[in-house]
C-alpha cells in the first residue's frame, strides 16, 4: 500500500516574520521529519494543497521546487511529488523517560550560577503597545535597511565569504578594528593601536571581561547609585565587594570615593538611568585621585553619538595619561540591539588577557557581523544614520519635555546635557512607579520603573525612565497625558 500525506495534515503556523511561502516550507519539513514518512510517500497535489490552505497554486509549486532542490522531496514523472530517499535529518525517537529517585539535584550543583537581585524586565511584545516609552529599542523606520542589505551582499562575495568562513581563533576582523582605531576612537580623543582593541559581543560582554580580569574579593569596586543594574550583577558574580556611591546633579563625586577603592565603574557621558553628564573638572579630578590612590576605572561611554544639543565632553580615556582607564563602546545602541558588536579598549597586556578569556568562552564575535558592520561604517552609512537619529531624537526629546511641563505632578529628575535617548522622571511623593507601570500597561503604555536602578531604593520608588528611541513623535504627548492621568491618582 502506497503511503500518502493528506492535505488536512498540513498546518501553517502563521506569523508576521515569514512569508506564506516560508511558512509552508517550514510546515512541510516539520511534517516529513516529525511523522518520519518513508521514502516514496506521496504529497498532496499542488492544486489540492493550495485549495486546502487558501494559497495560490504557484506558491505551493515554488515550495515543492525548493524542497526538491534541498533533497526533502522528489518529483515523480507525471505523477506529482513524494518524500525523497535523501531526506537529510531524520529524527531518532528518544527512549521513554524513567522516573527515579536518582535524578540530579541541580540546586546542589549550580553553586556558581548567578543569583540576580536586580533584573530589568522588558516585555517581549513591546512593539504591540501604542505608547512604548521603552529605552534602547530601535525604530525600524529610521534605519537604512537597503544600505545594510548591500553590506550583507558584499560579505557574501567569493573573496569575503572565503576569508570570513575560516576559524580565526580569537582574532577580530582587521577591517573593523582599523575603522575603530582610525575613525571611531579619535572622535572621542582616544589614540589606540590594533593591539589595544578587542571586539566583544556588545558592551555588556566587554564589561564582563574587564570585571572578570580586574575584580577580586580584596578589591573594593565602586559604581554609581542609581546605576546600571547589570554592572552590579557582574560585580557580584565576580565575588567583589561593591560600594554603591550616590550621585548628585553632576554625577559621581570623586571626593566621596572610599579610601580603599580599587576599581570604579562609571558612565560619565550619560549616567544610567538619569542621563546626568559628569563635567570636565570632575573627570580630571577622578583621574587625579585614581593615580594618587592607585585604582582603575572602567568607562562605559554608551550613547556618546547621541550628542545633538552640545558637543560631548572629552572621554575619560582621552584624558588618561597613565593607562588607568579601560574604555567600553558599542555599535548596538546606535544601530540595533541584536547586533551585539561592542569593543573594549585598554593597555595591550589587558587586551591580550581579555582576548584569551574571550577565546575560551566564545572564540570571537561572529566574523560576518563584524565585516558587515565594518562595511556599514567604512561606506559612510553609519554617519548618515547617526545624523538622522540626532535629528529625530532632538524632536522627540523636545516633545517629551514640552508635554511633561503640562503635567504639574511629574518632573524631570535627570537628562543628558548633550542629548541622549531617555528622560529620568519623578512622580508625586508616595507614588510607586512599579505599580504605575503595571497599571499603564492596561492602557497600552510602557514605562521603565526606577527601583531596579538602585541597590537600596527608597520604597515606594517614585522614579521612572522614559525612552524615546522607538516611539513616533505624534504619540508622545498622548502617551504623556495618559501617564499624567494615572500618576495624578497618587497625589
Amino acid at each position: 500500500m502506497q503511503h500518502r500525506i493528506q492535505p488536512e495534515s498540513v498546518f501553517l503556523q502563521k506569523d508576521s516574520v515569514r512569508t506564506l511561502q516560508g511558512q509552508l516550507a517550514v510546515a512541510l519539513v516539520r511534517l516529513i521529519l516529525d511523522r518520519r514518512y518513508p521514502p516514496g510517500t506521496r504529497l498532496p497535489s499542488t492544486r489540492k494543497l493550495a485549495a486546502h490552505l487558501g494559497l495560490s497554486r504557484l506558491t505551493v509549486s515554488l515550495v515543492y521546487e525548493e524542497l526538491t532542490a534541498q533533497g526533502y522531496i522528489e518529483s515523480l514523472p507525471r505523477s506529482g511529488y513524494a518524500v525523497a530517499s535523501t531526506v537529510p535529518h531524520r529524527r531518532i525517537e528518544p527512549p521513554a523517560r524513567e522516573t527515579s529517585e536518582d535524578e540530579v539535584d541541580w540546586s546542589r550543583w549550580l553553586i556558581g550560577a548567578p543569583n540576580r537581585k536586580r533584573v530589568m524586565r522588558k516585555p517581549a511584545d513591546w512593539q504591540s503597545y501604542d505608547y512604548n516609552f521603552i529605552y534602547g529599542q530601535p525604530d525600524p523606520t529610521l534605519f537604512d535597511l537597503g544600505a545594510w542589505r548591500e553590506c550583507v551582499r558584499m560579505t557574501t562575495g567569493k573573496r569575503d565569504f572565503g576569508e570570513l568562513a575560516t576559524d580565526h581563533y580569537g582574532q577580530d576582523d582587521p577591517m573593523l578594528i582599523d575603522f575603530i582605531c582610525a575613525n571611531t576612537l579619535p572622535r572621542r580623543g582616544i589614540v589606540a593601536q590594533p593591539e589595544n582593541v578587542l571586539i566583544t559581543m556588545g558592551a555588556q560582554n566587554a564589561l564582563f571581561l574587564a570585571v572578570e580580569l580586574l575584580a577580586a574579593p580584596n578589591r573594593l569596586a565602586v559604581m554609581e547609585e542609581p546605576g546600571y543594574p547589570d554592572c552590579a550583577e557582574i560585580l557580584r558574580h565576580a565575588n567583589c565587594p561593591v560600594h554603591f556611591q550616590p550621585i548628585d546633579r553632576l554625577g559621581l563625586d570623586p571626593a566621596s570615593l572610599p579610601e580603599e577603592t580599587r576599581l570604579v565603574a562609571v558612565t560619565p557621558s550619560h549616567n544610567i538611568p538619569t542621563g546626568i553628564t559628569m563635567p570636565l573638572a570632575r573627570r580630571r579630578e577622578l583621574l587625579r585621585i585614581a593615580r594618587e590612590r592607585d585604582f582603575l576605572i572602567i568607562e562605559d561611554d554608551y550613547e556618546f553619538e547621541m550628542s545633538y544639543l552640545a558637543p560631548p565632553e572629552p572621554s575619560l580615556k582621552s584624558l588618561d595619561q597613565f593607562d588607568r582607564v579601560i574604555y567600553i563602546g558599542s555599535f548596538s545602541k546606535s544601530l540595533f540591539p541584536s547586533l551585539r558588536i561592542g569593543y573594549l579598549v585598554g593597555p595591550a597586556p589587558l587586551i591580550q588577557k581579555a582576548r584569551e578569556l574571550r577565546t575560551i568562552i566564545l572564540r570571537h564575535a561572529p566574523g560576518h557581523l563584524q565585516r558587515i558592520t565594518a562595511y556599514f561604517l567604512a561606506y559612510g552609512h553609519y554617519d548618515a544614520h547617526i545624523v538622522n537619529l540626532r535629528r529625530t531624537f532632538r524632536q522627540r526629546r523636545a516633545a517629551i519635555v514640552e508635554a511633561l511641563q503640562d503635567v504639574p505632578h511629574l518632573s524631570i529628575a535627570g537628562a543628558a546635557r548633550q542629548g541622549g535617548s531617555s528622560i529620568w522622571v519623578r512622580g508625586p511623593e508616595g507614588m510607586d512607579s512599579e505599580d504605575l507601570g503595571r497599571r499603564l500597561r492596561g492602557k497600552s503604555v510602557i514605562i521603565e520603573p526606577g527601583a531596579v536602578f538602585f541597590n537600596n531604593p527608597v520604597l515606594p520608588c517614585p522614579y521612572f525612565r522614559l525612552g524615546y528611541s522607538s516611539i513616533p513623535d505624534q504619540r508622545i504627548r498622548p502617551g504623556i497625558e495618559i501617564i499624567g492621568e494615572a500618576a495624578r491618582e497618587y497625589c
